[in-house]
This record gives structure tokens, C-alpha cells and sequence, in this order.
């Protein structure tokens, strides 16, 4: 593994950032100044066990690690909310360091000499605790990255910088509806399998919720289904907290379907009370509709 110490390798996002947290790092990302499958041709040519071309992005395996190795690399939006074009591959690292969503996460460290790049100064964001995008259209470019905001806010208990809070106001209050749902999807399953009532009520009060669909109206919360699910086991609570929206535009498979029609039921059946029987109830759909 000491080949992956070379002065253009660099370990970036989550794994810098969390060490700066003194938290376990749930991802270990690599990026380097140039092209990384060029690099790792020359020096791991019998370790590579994919490629991707397009991306510029590398896959190897020695002693049964996995490494992910990317190529600098910057992008644009010609779709706002869309999925971004890849260009200027081998790119200098400011640029593709620009590219992300926050400052916090827009660090990265030397493999080989451990000095740490920060040209955004995420390090005193962290130490304030804020969560700050890196230019004005990042929203507009990528309305996710509010759902990001939400999850890190959650997860590190920060707050959103005061400019950023304001990007974020004007983008719900004129939301571009063509955007990509899957992506969407994917963020809200991170955010809200965190299992915290504190970030379902900033997603409610701040009208996160708006990013759903146009259709949106603040729900009527019940906190009994929620506080009986969350007290159940064999499921991801995701859905839970998202069944008290209209959910048409998400890419839903058939049994998260059949979760939202259950629980809706459940709403209206329901007495006041919450009873033992309505536990057992919620227990068994969550059991049967594992998701």
C-alpha cells in the first residue's frame, strides 16, 4: 500500500472532514491530480478490477482492500437538477474541489506528506459548525444538496450558514420541478434513516418538503404512527416519515407502495389511543414490506 503515497494522491470529502470531527469516517475517497487511470495503470496495473472511462474514475483491490481512486475533474449543469457533465479530466484540484457540495466537505489531505489543501477554508466552517455552499447557484444546480444540508445538520448538529440559509429560502420558493427524482430519492433515504424527529421537524418547519412535488401542503403529523414505527424493528424508517407527503414523483418500487397504502389506512382507521394492537399492526406491515 505505500505506493499509494505519491504527492499528486489525496485523501478528499468525508474522510478529511471527519477526521477534523475525531469521528469514524463512513467512506474513504481518493482523488488524484491528473489522471487516475493513467496512475493506476503504471503502478497497479494487475490490481485494477474496473474502470470507468467517462468519469475518470479507477477501481483496485491489494490485500483484499477496495480502493476507489478518482480523477480531478470538473463539471457543469446545462439541466439545472439534472445529473452534471463531466469535463477537463486531470483537472488542478481547486477546480475539482469546487465542484462539491459544501465547504466542509470541499478538503483534502496529501497521502504522501499529510499537508491538507483547504483553499475554501472548510476547517474554520467546522470549527463554527456552519454548513456553507460554495457559490451562489449550488442549489440550482443541485436542489439535493438541501437535503444535504439537512442530513449534516443533522447528523454533526450544525447550523446552515446565514448566506446559505437565504440561497436556500429563495430556491424553495421557486423550485424547478425538472429535476431528478432518483437523486432526490437517494438523499432523502440517507437523511431520514438517520431516525431523528429533530431533522423531520426542521424538513416540515423549513418546508423542505416543497422539494417533492408542487402539490405539497404542510402535513397533518401523527406523532403516535411515528413514535409506534420508530419503536419497531426490520425496517429503514425512511418511509415512515415520508408517507405523510404526496410521494408521486419519487421512483417508488411496489412495496414501498404498499407501506405508504397501509399506513394511510392505518390514519384513518385509527382511534386516539394508542392502543397495543396498533403497534402490533404497524410492527407487521413494517415486517412484511422490509425496505
Amino acid at each position: 500500500m505505500k505506493r499509494l503515497l505519491d504527492k499528486n494522491l489525496y485523501y478528499v470529502g468525508g474522510i478529511v472532514r471527519d477526521s477534523f470531527l475525531g469521528i469514524k469516517s463512513l467512506d474513504t475517497d481518493l482523488c488524484f491530480q491528473g489522471n487516475a487511470i493513467d496512475f493506476a495503470t503504471e503502478n497497479f496495473k494487475q490490481y485494477i478490477v474496473k474502470i470507468n472511462q467517462s468519469f475518470g474514475t479507477v477501481k483496485i483491490i491489494i490485500n483484499g482492500n477496495e480502493v476507489d481512486i478518482a480523477s480531478t475533474r470538473e463539471e457543469s449543469y446545462p439541466r439545472p437538477g439534472h445529473l452534471p457533465v463531466i469535463h477537463n479530466i486531470g483537472c488542478i484540484l481547486e477546480r475539482d474541489l469546487f465542484r462539491r457540495d459544501f465547504t466542509i466537505n470541499a478538503m483534502a489531505k496529501n497521502t504522501l506528506t499529510g499537508d491538507l489543501y483547504d483553499p475554501f477554508d472548510g476547517k474554520t466552517d467546522i470549527k463554527s459548525k456552519l454548513i456553507r455552499v460554495l457559490h451562489k447557484n449550488s442549489f440550482i444546480d443541485d436542489p439535493t444538496r438541501i437535503i444535504r444540508a439537512l442530513k449534516f445538520s443533522g447528523r454533526f448538529g450544525f447550523d446552515i450558514e446565514p448566506e446559505t440559509k437565504q440561497l436556500q429560502e429563495e430556491y424553495l420558493s421557486n423550485i424547478n420541478y425538472d429535476m431528478s427524482y432518483h437523486r432526490l430519492k437517494k438523499e432523502l433515504i440517507e437523511t431520514f434513516n438517520i431516525n431523528s424527529g429533530e431533522i423531520f421537524n426542521t424538513f416540515v418547519k423549513n418546508k423542505i418538503y416543497k422539494l417533492l412535488g408542487d402539490n405539497q401542503t404542510e402535513p397533518d403529523i401523527d406523532g403516535i404512527i411515528i413514535q409506534n414505527a420508530i419503536n419497531t424493528a426490520d425496517y429503514t424508517p425512511w418511509i415512515i416519515y415520508l408517507s405523510f407527503f404526496n410521494l408521486k414523483n419519487l421512483p417508488l418500487t411496489k412495496r414501498e407502495r404498499n407501506i405508504i397504502e397501509w399506513i394511510s389506512k392505518l390514519k384513518t382507521e385509527k382511534s386516539t389511543n394508542n392502543t397495543p394492537k396498533e403497534s402490533i399492526l404497524i410492527h407487521n406491515i413494517l415486517k412484511e414490506y422490509k425496505c
